[in-house]
């Protein structure tokens, strides 16, 4: 690899009590880059996505070995602050999940609960920041007490983002974001993703092919609990190394 990797996993596996979701996963992923999970329904992509920032201990009988080490740091460690990592390691979910409030209650939360700042003139600017980081400055900046709940889907997944950027994080994570969306709003976020890799390591989830070969550079395939192959996505697509991998991306399987 050609890169220090922002992200790299060590032997890691997850179990559901007995159940193996992660079989000795190895990745190392590149900052600031676009890396795309693909991979069928079931073969761990979220499970992995969700290592990251240590979602996973929120579910019962969850056993995990191995490392994933961000920025030199086992995040797996007894000393890891999960606030912090959890901070710098933002999640936007399948659907929007605005809180049913408003679009200022829901860009302060983080802040308020992270503690980042009280000042409310450093607060104003920093709503502003995250807005303008998606696009939504010009449209929301006179509805700011408007609820979120009746933004567009779209807006509202942008919303997500601008809550996740706020708090200043390294690596933006993200869960299938565009499956409810139609193919304009699907496009919007995409070109919003494109931007953003600039100052942030992006890492999404996808079942739309065509979207990972449209905004990734690098894509990981796998397959029950599997990393099979991680590469450029354009190798990924044209010359993958493993047949499994050439069967899922012809449709073969999927």
């Amino acid at each position: 690899m050609e890169f220090f990797p922002k992200i790299e996993t060590r032997n890691l596996n997850l179990y559901y009590g007995s159940f193996s979701a992660l079989k000795n996963i190895n990745i190392k992923i590149p900052p600031k880059e676009i890396t795309a999970i693909i991979g069928p329904s079931g073969c761990g992509k979220s499970t992995l996505l969700r290592c990251f920032n240590r979602m996973n201990d929120l579910i019962e009988n969850v056993k995990i070995t191995g490392e994933v080490i961000i920025d030199n740091k086992n995040i797996f460690d007894k000393n890891v602050n999960l606030l912090n990592l959890r901070r710098n390691v933002g999640m936007v979910f399948q659907r929007p999940n605005v809180f049913d409030a408003s679009v200022y209650y829901n860009l302060t939360f983080g802040i308020k609960i992270h503690r980042l700042m009280r000042n409310k003139n450093k607060i104003n600017d920093a709503i502003q920041m995250s807005l303008e980081g998606v696009g939504l400055w010009n449209d929301l900046k006179d509805k700011l007490k408007k609820n979120a709940r009746y933004l567009p889907l779209e807006q509202q997944q942008r919303l997500c983002i601008a809550r996740v950027i706020i708090l200043n994080p390294k690596i933006i994570l993200l869960d299938e974001p565009c499956s409810t969306l139609d193919p304009i709003a699907t496009l919007k976020i995409e070109e919003l993703l494109k931007k953003l890799k600039e100052d942030y390591t992006i890492i999404i989830v996808t079942h739309n092919m065509q979207q990972a070969a449209r905004i990734s550079g690098w894509s990981g395939f796998m397959l029950l609990g599997e990393l099979i192959e991680f590469n450029r996505t354009k190798i990924i697509f044209t010359n993958p190394t493993d047949s499994r991998t050439e069967d899922y991306i012809t449709g073969r399987f999927g």
